[in-house]
């Protein structure tokens, strides 16, 4: 439909917590996902939050084959996710690498619990349930907090694992 502008850190509205969807087969909702995956594909994302695109309720969209910005991930399932609820299954903390849409040019290494449970509605108002680890988990997990209005950046333990997308590249992996 449209690709629509990513609010960026500092933002009010991406500071905000999200409010619910009424009605998952509103007309409004299927123009925002249209907008949301057509967003998200023209940015290289690997998910994207309705806040992000300036809208306030709790819808994220996700998804991974290939892609650039994270090369070694592995492979996600194209996933629309209307009021999404997660609970920890593993609370064991992963260090991972984000980035942002939000956040332009940055990454961060930042600590997520390993397994999660998900589950919430889809584009048709099906419940969608899923229990997933790994590069799943993370996306979904720094998705729903933009829900929340925390951003990756909040997460950081460490500021020193901080920075600009080339340098951090170059500190990793010597390239």
């Amino acid at each position: 439909m449209a690709i629509r502008q990513v609010l960026r850190m500092g933002h009010p509205l991406l500071q905000q917590v999200a409010q619910p969807v009424a009605d998952v087969r509103d007309p409004a909702v299927a123009m925002l996902l249209e907008d949301l995956f057509d967003t998200m594909a023209a940015c290289n994302g690997a998910g994207l939050a309705a806040p992000q695109i300036g809208v306030s309720v709790r819808v994220v969209v996700f998804g991974v084959t290939h892609n650039p910005r994270y090369p070694q991930a592995e492979p996600v399932p194209r996933t629309v996710l209307i009021n999404p609820v997660i609970e920890v299954v593993d609370p064991t903390l992963e260090n991972g690498w984000e980035g942002c849409l939000s956040v332009p040019g940055l990454r961060g290494l930042v600590p997520r619990p390993r397994a999660i449970r998900y589950h919430g509605f889809d584009e048709r108002g099906h419940l969608i349930e899923r229990e997933v680890s790994g590069f799943h988990a993370r996306v979904v997990q720094h998705e729903c907090d933009h829900l929340d209005g925390v951003l990756y950046p909040q997460r950081i333990g460490d500021l020193r694992q901080f920075g600009f997308e080339p340098e951090i590249l170059h500190a990793t992996t010597g390239v």
